[in-house]
């Protein structure tokens, strides 16, 4: 007997049917959801019947394009089944897969058919022939991404017609080699994983304050000098002190242009667009490193070596030595990359130095300038026409759109979609990178489980609902949406397995959303084969994160009987999840999640999936506290802010805490104003304590507050204050949890009002928000 896997967790079982004696083997009755080709397909039949390949069967290409393509399944059946099929120019009866040519496909579309006698792929260019083999690849067993021989395998995909093609002409990926340096060979190994999801682009982040990684030959300090900073990485990102110019750096490294010729070619073959970005006019930190003149202050600085804020040391836009760099170094870079676009940052300036420099004001009066705002405009406006020139189209971030946007530019839309949106209405083409989406340096799972990363939580499902086509833009200023990309900022990703984990399996995930059709993209459908993605992902040695699987629980409060109904789940809708309670062992008896759980007391749950009956992964364990208060009745003196619900008004007491993603609907927050709240007890109680959960992200202006108030009523009409808490405002870089206990002599009351102040200090700041998960009353 043979078995085929199709899912890592859920294992189709193949019976081969034994004919006579010679043992011959009867067809699989394929099924569509035996189909786990991601991304999802435009078009799909399937037929009877199957191909078998053998150690027989041939590759028939006519050009370079088909060849390599043909390629890249003849080196996979060599590592996993030993073969070495061969490439031949005609077409025999039987047992073949030919390429053929249709200039009526588009570009990167396919067409593949499947019957028992031989397979043939029809496009228009080298993509299109490149994703039907990733296609096919992706019919046959997983074992087909083995790098040894595997026995005991049918080679054997099912006969059938697919038409495909990509719904984006962007489909990318951006990765940051500043802030932490990558080599030559992970760069190669994230390219093939692009090809194998069918994004065609790559888009390398070359140039920030942290690093600067292309090698630029009339500028050789600039690898020399801003390659290179001073070793802090034993310290987390937000607390590296400012180094000294003098001290050499160590830490670092570039990309010399063979380096990155050879990455541009080998990308090539893979159907993938090397963008370069060269950075300007701001996070360019390691280029003043190393020409101090380039600034408007001229004064030496230091690489950093970790988190810069504001962003001050920028190119002086007033002075012609500037616009002459920075041509010079564009000549070197294009003659490196073919690409149609060079992307140029432009976002995060702070222009004070501009506001003070000499040559900045010259520059202004000069153009008719109104502000420094306008001259960021000119400045892009004035590279952009030199780019322009040499047959390139400028990309930038959205912050390229203040002061005006350049006629020909392309925004790239991270702060949401807006900025893309709007450029869309002028007329410019955008491509959307929306940081709650597509921001891959974030968490995806709970922060409590995840190696550091940056900003909240963004789960394979969250960017699976990922839509770069927004309903306010009409038919027309929607053809300029090209399409959508991942970043991968490396401020907390040192290492090239970090960054690994940081990536898969959430570009499965956008993978789909950028190349199938909308109507046929569905979360439960897609999750299924994610599992066998994953498979491969094994094989392939890719570091993929298994955070999907992380059991997380919602609660929700019924005021009736003052209990709570807990609900179990992770992103996939078929998990088998079990749970106990207590001491009890979690094992093959324990009871399977199915509806929510009803609590009325302090309860200990845990929980794990299982797989075959037996547990596996991370164990979930919660305490569910009841107190007092659970489920009563809270009036909002100060209402808390939209953005930051929570669950509702029951969400101060319905014993769910938060965890330190700000985002996981957990929350309830006030912004630059205190929070007043009276909770109902509906009856007389004795209490002597009041515990206010919060927490503190100072990096996302989330504070603990400085005052906390309790006061009770009887009545709740007159209010006596039993207990105040003073706290003094304390620089803090982490994101923590706090419980705030305020303990008082034991009184009877019905009613509970609890006040929590932001401190002026904060208050004064532009942003200020006060977290609450709970108020526990004993």
């Amino acid at each position: 007997m043979k078995i085929r896997c199709f899912s890592c967790f859920s294992i189709l079982a193949v019976t081969f049917v034994l004919l006579n004696a010679c043992k011959e083997k009867a067809s699989i009755a394929y099924q569509e959801s035996d189909i786990q080709i991601i991304p999802k397909v435009g078009s799909l039949q399937l037929n009877s019947g199957v191909f078998q390949f053998n150690e027989n069967t041939v590759f028939v290409a006519s050009n370079q394009q088909q060849k390599i393509a043909a390629q890249l399944l003849i080196d996979k059946f060599k590592n996993a089944s030993g073969w070495n099929l061969p490439i031949v120019s005609t077409i025999p009866k039987n047992n073949y897969v030919a390429f053929k040519t249709d200039v009526g496909l588009d570009a990167e579309a396919y067409a593949l058919k499947v019957n028992e006698n031989g397979i043939t792929i029809s496009a228009s260019d080298s993509s299109g022939f490149l994703y039907a083999v990733q296609s096919l690849r992706q019919l046959l067993p997983v074992e087909i991404e083995s790098t040894t021989v595997v026995k005991d395998i049918d080679w054997q995909i099912p006969n059938v017609d697919i038409v495909d093609g990509p719904r984006f002409p962007w489909r990318g990926l951006m990765l940051d080699l500043s802030r932490h340096f990558f080599n030559k060979a992970y760069i190669k190994e994230t390219i093939d994983a692009l090809s194998l999801h069918k994004l065609n682009i790559l888009h390398l982040h070359l140039v920030d304050d942290q690093g600067w990684r292309i090698e630029i030959k009339k500028y050789p300090k600039l690898t020399e000098v801003g390659a290179w900073r001073v070793d802090q990485e034993h310290l987390p990102w937000n607390s590296r002190t400012e180094n000294n110019p003098k001290e050499k750096g160590t830490y670092g490294g570039y990309l010399t242009q063979e380096d990155l010729k050879d990455i541009v070619a080998y990308a090539a073959l893979k159907g993938v667009e090397v963008v370069p970005e060269i950075e300007m006019p701001a996070h360019v930190s390691s280029a003043i490193a190393a020409y101090p003149e380039l600034s408007c202050h001229e004064q030496p600085i230091a690489v950093p070596s970790g988190a810069l804020w504001p962003i001050t040391d920028i190119y002086c836009a007033g002075k012609e030595s500037t616009f002459q760099f920075l041509e010079d170094i564009l000549l070197e870079v294009m003659e490196i990359f073919p690409s149609r676009y060079i992307h140029i940052g432009g976002d995060e300036a702070t222009k004070t130095n501009w506001e003070k420099c000499v040559h900045c004001k010259k520059r202004i009066a000069q153009e008719g300038l109104k502000n420094v705002e306008e001259l960021q405009s000119y400045f892009i406006k004035r590279i952009e026409k030199f780019i322009n020139s040499k047959g390139k189209k400028l990309i930038g971030w959205d912050e390229i759109l203040e002061g005006g946007l350049a006629p020909e530019a392309t925004v790239m839309s991270w702060r949401g979609v807006k900025g893309g949106v709007e450029a869309a209405k002028y007329g410019n083409d955008a491509i959307m990178s929306p940081v709650g989406y597509c921001y891959f340096d974030y968490y995806q799972g709970p922060p409590e489980y995840e190696p550091k990363a940056g900003g909240s939580v963004i789960t394979v499902s969250k960017v699976y609902d990922f839509e770069p086509i927004v309903d306010e833009l009409s038919t027309e200023e929607a053809k300029h949406i090209l399409g959508g990309q991942a970043n991968v900022w490396a401020e907390h990703i040192p290492t090239e397995d970090h960054s690994q984990y940081m990536i898969f399996p959430r570009l499965t995930a956008l993978s789909e959303t950028l190349w199938s059709p909308k109507e046929l993209r569905d979360w439960n459908d897609f999750s299924g084969r994610l599992k066998t993605m994953m498979q491969r992902f094994e094989l392939l040695d890719i570091n993929y994160a298994k955070s999907a699987y992380i059991i997380t629980s919602k609660v929700e409060a019924n005021a009736e009987d003052k209990s709570v109904e807990l609900t179990l789940h992770n992103e996939f809708l078929d998990s088998d999840i079990r749970y106990a309670f207590g001491d009890a062992e979690l094992n093959e008896q324990s009871a399977k999640f199915v509806t929510p759980i009803k609590l009325k007391r302090t309860t200990v749950v845990k929980a794990a999936m299982f797989k075959e009956n037996k547990p596996t992964g991370m164990v979930f364990k919660d305490t569910i506290t009841f107190h007092k208060a659970v489920s009563s009745k809270v009036d909002y003196i100060t209402k808390y802010h939209n953005r930051y619900q929570g669950s509702g008004d029951f969400n101060l007491v319905n014993t769910l805490r938060g965890t330190k993603n700000f985002r996981d609907g957990r929350w309830q927050a006030w912004l630059n104003e205190d929070a007043e709240v009276i909770i109902d007890l509906g009856e007389e109680k004795d209490i002597k304590r009041v515990t206010i959960g919060s927490m503190e992200n100072q990096k996302n202006a989330i504070f603990y507050p400085s005052k906390i108030q309790v006061f009770v009523s009887k009545n709740g009409k007159e209010f006596v204050e039993v207990k105040s808490f003073n706290r003094a405002f304390k620089p803090n870089k982490e994101t923590e949890l706090k419980e705030f206990n305020l303990e008082f002599e034991p009184i009877k009351a019905r009613v509970v009002k609890v006040k929590l102040s932001l401190s002026h200090h904060i208050r004064e700041r532009n942003e200020g928000w006060i977290f609450v998960d709970e108020i526990l009353i004993h």
